[in-house]
């Protein structure tokens, strides 16, 4: 009861930190068919002083959903490497995502059990400029996810690729944990990395290089576990750490043929004599209803009586037993059950005296030492000569 009386002001204390939590909003603007990336910092959701820095040691974890739904939209992804670390947001937007989103984040501080409440306006809008229809998606094992989300790691990835390219601007499509793609969690060693998955776009043609790396005599080196064909020098090492078997490229400048759209009918099939079902011809099952019976019972009945001829027809009975063992014998067994039958007689028939040993020579209560009362009368004969 004491417990339950000192809880009960700690939680309405908390949920009147709740309450008097303002709701920050932020408006941002991700684009169709581009990587959106949204740091959620420390410093945002910890109210402290304008000259104060936030300690490096405050965990923070935070919780994102879709403003009236529990999870996020299903572009947008969240990840955290520990509460000491900043969260993100990423994903890239489709055209069917266009239009306006609001996501709530909740951060919680687990030292001061504090709450923060933000709200990210999400705009989607088409992006501005030509189409990129020329889209490479590499590999890169040296990184996890949370390494290249930041501005800078990004920028660094699309300015090493730019060697591999014809002239012309890159941009960044896409950024997926090599998790979410099917990939192993890796042991806990140094220098063994989640893996991340890049794809980056552009208006300019692939390279020979590209070319060459994503050929099929390339896919066959890989298969045999030796390195694929690359003509060029890699410009991503040793920053990035590409596996080039696993490079991919998507040319969308060629239009993918239109589907035939099937032309609808009345919905009656048009007759055919050839196609039409033959007659069955009639079956009588009796005879496999008597079969799938009368079997069975056959065996069991014939089991039974070769059962019982065994064990009633087949006793050896007491004639043959008698016949087959000595008269010497049987006289001998009969003597001594006849003998036996006859001591057990005359032992019934007699009065013996008790036991000298069963009778009461030792009081224990009062410690006396009787001698033992013995009737002279049913002493045998035997014991008065001693």
């Amino acid at each position: 009861m004491a417990e339950a009386v000192i809880w009960i002001p700690l939680l309405v204390g908390l949920l009147a930190g709740l309450g008097d939590t303002e709701t920050q909003q932020t408006t941002l603007h991700p684009l169709v068919g581009r990587v959106f990336v949204h740091t959620l910092d420390h410093e945002t959701f910890l109210h402290l002083p304008e000259h104060v820095a936030v300690p490096p040691t405050v965990p923070v974890t935070y919780h994102a959903h879709l403003q009236g739904h529990p999870d996020l939209p299903r572009w947008l992804r969240y990840t955290q490497r520990s509460p000491h670390h900043p969260g993100f947001l990423y994903g890239t937007p489709t055209p069917e995502d266009r239009g306006q989103q609001v996501i709530e984040v909740i951060a919680y501080n687990r030292d001061s059990f504090d709450t923060t409440r933000q709200k990210l306006l999400l705009l989607i809008e088409d992006p501005e400029g030509p189409p990129l229809p020329y889209q490479a998606e590499f590999l890169v094992r040296s990184h996890d996810v949370e390494e290249v989300l930041p501005s800078s790691p990004a920028s660094r990835f699309l300015t090493a690729s730019a060697g591999l390219w014809e002239p012309g601007e890159l941009q960044l499509l896409n950024i997926t944990s090599a998790l979410d793609r099917g990939g192993r969690v890796p042991l806990p060693i140094e220098g063994r990395k989640e893996g991340v998955y890049i794809k980056v776009g552009s208006a300019s043609p692939f390279s020979s290089c590209l070319k060459m790396v994503a050929s099929p005599d390339s896919h066959a080196r890989c298969a045999q576990g030796q390195p694929p064909l690359l003509s060029c020098y890699d410009t991503l090492a040793p920053h990035f750490r590409v596996d080039w078997c696993n490079v991919s490229l998507v040319d969308k400048s060629v239009p993918e043929p239109a589907d035939q759209v099937p032309t609808p009918g009345d919905g009656i099939l048009e007759h055919d004599l050839s196609c039409s079902p033959t007659k069955a011809t009639a079956r009588d099952f009796l005879t496999d209803a008597l079969v799938t019976l009368l079997v069975p019972l056959l065996v069991a009945l014939l089991l039974t009586l070769l059962l019982a001829y065994v064990m009633c027809c087949r006793r050896e009975g007491r004639l043959k037993r008698d016949l087959a063992t000595s008269d010497i014998q049987m006289v001998h067994h009969c003597t001594i059950r006849g003998n036996t039958e006859e001591l057990r007689q005359m032992a019934a028939s007699r009065e013996v005296p008790r036991p000298l040993s069963t009778l009461p020579m030792f009081n224990v209560r009062t410690g006396e030492r009787l001698p033992p009362q013995v009737d002279s009368a049913q002493v045998p004969l035997i014991l008065d000569q001693h």
